[in-house]
């Protein structure tokens, strides 16, 4: 095939030529003596995408999945309670993980479609005057579904209850493509990962935490068994500008030009870029008359949209015949949904062309596997909007802030 897959899946992303030539060099000594003049700037600019006020970030060799392990063991005890909620795969798989580590998860089970409810959670925090309750986890974008929660409101719920709780973020479809604000919601632990915003491989699990958290891991009793996700471990080395293993060296370089990428384009640029690709795809869902997922407006998300297919049609056979007949990948529906829902990933290195060939490839898809719909409509109405809002320079590449690779 001369041609790669085009890659519209929720993560991993697709990866920048830039930094994909970054990553392209030999292999180096993570111990050398220079080797800090690298690292120590890199925990720092980390910590500017996920706008901390304290704390520190972490970096493991692992996926976001990992840096939910740490951030459970290395700040709550066996038997502690949880305020979680489950609305999709991603945030069950975290209230199993929960679960399986021995905290006593308080469970609010929402449709899928919906997100972090925050008048249960509310209402249950103020109901927990003797503060049992030790942390409370909300999932900023569940990519199941297409689903952002509002997680501002969360702090306010737990302000309002005047609740000393910790407060636990999955960023991992959301940091680097939509707001996080660590310092201003007071987030404790935000959990990321290198394959969708930071649009590397998939291979780091980023963690960034709160001095509040550190200070949970310092009086943690009793302690929760660790080794390879130990923060304490990770503190004496990362101090220094090492790490306590082999860190993945060439996905480090990959970060390092990524976090540059991130500081050209500016934050708020691309948060109005996600949600500009983001409303052009709903235009086309729109015209073709389809549904997302995602329940109300306001629970949709800008990196990802989950859209039904009519009854009697199989979502999985749309994402096979995108795939095989005009080299499209998409996202399947998962659990739940499967079988009755198709996703378009729209997140990371991403511009309005390549938004438009994803909504092409999925036209042709969805007419081929028997869905009523007209070829062109949903493009046009994508384009007509990408059109009528444009603000780049239509004579300069410069004033577009485009740079030579």
């Amino acid at each position: 095939m001369l041609v790669q897959p085009h890659l519209f899946i929720p993560g991993p992303t697709n990866i920048p030529e830039r930094v994909r030539m970054a990553m392209n060099l030999p292999m180096e000594d993570m111990r050398s003596p220079e080797f800090p003049k690298f690292t120590l700037p890199l925990f720092e600019d980390i910590k500017k995408v996920f706008k901390m006020n304290d704390g520190r970030v972490f970096i493991y060799p692992a996926s976001g999945t990992g840096a939910w392990e740490a951030a459970i063991e290395n700040t709550l005890t066996v038997g502690d309670k949880v305020l979680m909620s489950r609305f999709g795969q991603f945030s069950h798989l975290w209230v199993d993980m929960a679960e399986r580590m021995g905290l006593e998860v308080i469970l609010c089970d929402e449709e899928w479609g919906t997100g972090v409810p925050l008048e249960k959670y509310a209402d249950i925090l103020s109901k927990d005057t003797a503060h049992e309750i030790k942390a409370v986890f909300a999932t900023q974008n569940e990519t199941a579904t297409g689903v952002s929660s509002d997680i501002a409101g969360v702090r306010k719920a737990m302000d309002a209850a005047n609740h000393p709780a910790l407060l636990m973020v999955d960023g991992v479809s959301s940091v680097a493509s939509i707001d996080m604000r660590m310092g201003e919601w007071r987030v404790d632990c935000c959990v990321s990962g290198s394959q969708k915003g930071f649009m590397l491989p998939t291979g780091l699990g980023i963690l960034a935490v709160s001095n509040k958290a550190l200070q949970a891991n310092k009086s943690q009793q009793p302690r929760m068994n660790r080794c390879f996700f130990s923060f304490e471990d990770m503190i004496k080395t990362n101090d220094l500008g090492f790490f306590p293993y082999t860190p993945a060296t060439q996905l480090l370089r990959g970060l390092r030009t990524s976090l540059d990428m991130i500081a050209e384009e500016g934050l708020e640029n691309i948060f109005a870029r996600h949600a500009r690709m983001a409303t052009g795809v709903r235009k086309a869902v729109d015209a073709w008359g389809l549904k997302l997922c995602a329940k109300e407006p306001k629970w949709q998300s800008d990196t990802v949209s989950a859209i039904y297919v009519p009854e009697g049609i199989d979502s999985a056979n749309v994402v096979k015949t995108a795939y095989y007949r005009y080299n499209v990948s998409l996202g399947v529906g998962l659990t739940k949904v499967a079988g009755k829902v198709f996703r378009i990933g729209h997140l990371g290195a991403l511009d309005e062309v390549m938004i438009g060939g994803a909504l092409f490839g999925v036209e042709m898809a969805l007419r081929d596997s028997g869905v009523k719909i007209e070829l062109g409509s949903g493009t046009g109405a994508a384009g007509q909007y990408f059109s009528e809002t444009a603000t780049k320079s239509a004579s300069s590449r410069e004033d577009a802030g485009l740079k030579a690779a």
